[in-house]
């Protein structure tokens, strides 16, 4: 009997390593190295400018280098520099103090294949390559970034956009070079930004201090310095080149989601995933602090074209540190434009929160009510008017909050029999349901089966709560009918096509495909 034999496959290299025998241009943008044994790796131009015959480099295998891990051991004898490494990184940490007493910071490496986990980032790298007008020189002989952009260390937002604007203009009358606009660029993107400008300006006073990662990390790292014995970190003496995760971005903000302060404006999306801040020379229109009172009575939107950053901070909750991740826009490419009839806009929420201020106790009184039971909204009407409210005050404005969006109210309202106010909340009597809807951003709509009768439906919902519905518990959910909830989300209508379907209404499919 013969014996059965077995053959065992080689096993298959995910990483290609060798000696480069010659590098050359390849397409815009991009180089390529010739290895020893015939290979070719394609590189980003300016990291194939920074190698050389007989340096010696790992990649992961793959259609294309140009945006990967890439590690290399520099030839002794070719420059000053020993090892580089490229690859994307995700959270960079906050200032720490090492074992030696220096301040550095650890950003994590994303889906790293070559067993280097984290990029050590001395503090005093950061400054002299984020902070710093010209990076071939020492920190002690610096321009200030103040002195790029040519105005004062005083100088308020607005004073700092429009001198920006100038010395951008400036440079294209003159030709300047293209280093020149990103000196320009990358100055007023720290300087526009509170926290990072803080940073300079403490550094400015003593380079010692600690330096922040600018939003957090997150995009393409170039190093060089030093792999670690365990060959899990790498030690960086220099930053050559970052590459942030940028997203162009075109939509129309509506201003009752901003939060205006004195100087400045700050926008965040339904989802928190969006952030924006304007000055008043980035949105020209002149504002207080005290737009935050009546701003929800502005329906109008203004047009935001802009470039993001993927930003991120760790922050603790619920007794752990996480990870909070959105998309910040840059100063330097933001543009928004104002709608025509804002003025008027602005004329008539201003006129109309002052002409019903007057009734702020009126109103308390009435929330007092509504805070013990539901009341129908006809007859919250009546009782407004005789405490002398005029009739054209909408009731429903009681439980109004400035971050929710009408377009889910008006939905449920042109669907409605009756409408009830109940502490926080409108409880909507429509003809094929009920639907409970709280007008605050962070919510959802909860739908109910059609009741019998709709007093006895309220008499029992206002008993309970939404936890004790959505858990059933004593039968609840059942006995009030209960269909369960449409979270409002960043597309609406995506909500408004689970509203119909749930309502059994005909569904509009060439609306739903849009979503």
């Amino acid at each position: 009997m013969q014996a059965a034999t077995t053959t065992q496959s080689a096993p298959i290299e995910t990483i290609l390593r060798g000696s480069i025998k010659q590098v050359r241009s390849a397409t815009a943008g991009a180089a390529e190295c010739i290895l020893s044994h015939g290979a070719s790796i394609i590189v980003p131009t300016f990291l194939g400018a920074c190698l050389g015959p007989d340096d010696e480099i790992e990649v992961p295998i793959g259609p294309s280098q140009t945006d990967v891990e890439i590690h290399v051991r520099k030839n002794p004898a070719s420059c000053r520099l020993r090892e580089l490494y490229q690859s994307r990184i995700a959270y960079v940490t906050q200032p720490k103090i090492d074992k030696r007493g220096d301040l550095f910071v650890a950003a994590e490496v994303t889906g790293s294949e070559l067993g280097i986990r984290s990029v050590y980032l001395p503090c005093a790298v950061l400054r002299d390559y984020f902070y710093v007008a010209d990076r071939q020189r020492e920190w002690a002989k610096q321009s200030t970034l103040y002195e790029v952009v040519r105005i004062p260390q005083q100088a308020a937002p607005a004073e700092l956009r429009l001198s920006f604007k100038i010395c951008q203009r400036e440079l294209q009358r003159d030709g300047a070079p293209k280093n020149a606009y990103r000196v320009l660029e990358r100055a007023y993107n720290i300087l526009a930004q509170p926290e990072l400008r803080a940073c300079y300006d403490a550094l400015l006073k003593d380079p010692e201090l600690p330096v922040l990662f600018p939003y957090g990390g997150f995009g393409s790292l170039l190093v060089s310095g030093e792999r670690s014995q365990d060959r899990q970190t790498f030690f960086a003496t220099r930053i050559l080149a970052f590459r942030p995760e940028l997203h162009e971005r075109r939509f129309r903000a509506p201003l009752r989601r901003f939060e205006f302060y004195p100087a400045t404006a700050i926008y965040r999306d339904v989802r928190r995933k969006l952030q924006l801040m304007v000055d008043q020379a980035a949105m020209p229109v002149v504002w207080d602090h005290t737009w935050n009172q009546w701003k929800h009575l502005l329906a109008a939107k203004v047009q935001i074209d802009a470039t993001f950053v993927r930003a991120g901070k760790c922050r603790m909750k619920s007794g752990e540190w996480r990870l909070i991740e959105w998309e910040s826009a840059l100063p330097s490419r933001l543009n928004v434009k104002l709608p025509a009839s804002l003025p008027e806009q602005l004329d008539t929420a201003r006129k109309a929160y002052h002409r019903f201020g007057r009734y702020s106790r009126v109103f308390d009184l009435v929330r007092a009510r509504i805070e013990r039971e539901p009341v129908e909204k006809r007859e919250l009407e009546r009782l407004l008017g005789q405490y002398g409210v005029p009739g054209d005050f909408d009731a429903a404005g009681l439980n109004w909050q400035p971050d929710y969006d009408p377009f889910f109210y008006k939905q449920l309202a042109k669907r409605a029999r009756r409408l009830y106010l109940f502490r926080k909340e409108y409880i909507l009597d429509l003809v094929t349901g009920v639907a409970v809807e709280t007008p605050q951003l962070g919510h959802a709509t909860y739908l109910f089966a059609q009741p019998a009768n709709i007093e006895t439906f309220l008499a029992l919902y206002t008993r309970v709560t939404k936890d004790a519905i959505r858990a059933n518990r004593d039968n609840l959910a059942e006995r009030l009918g209960f269909l369960g909830r449409i979270v409002h989300g960043a597309h609406p209508r995506a909500w408004s096509h689970q509203l119909r379907s749930k309502l059994g209404e005909p569904v509009d499919y060439a609306t739903a495909a849009e979503v």
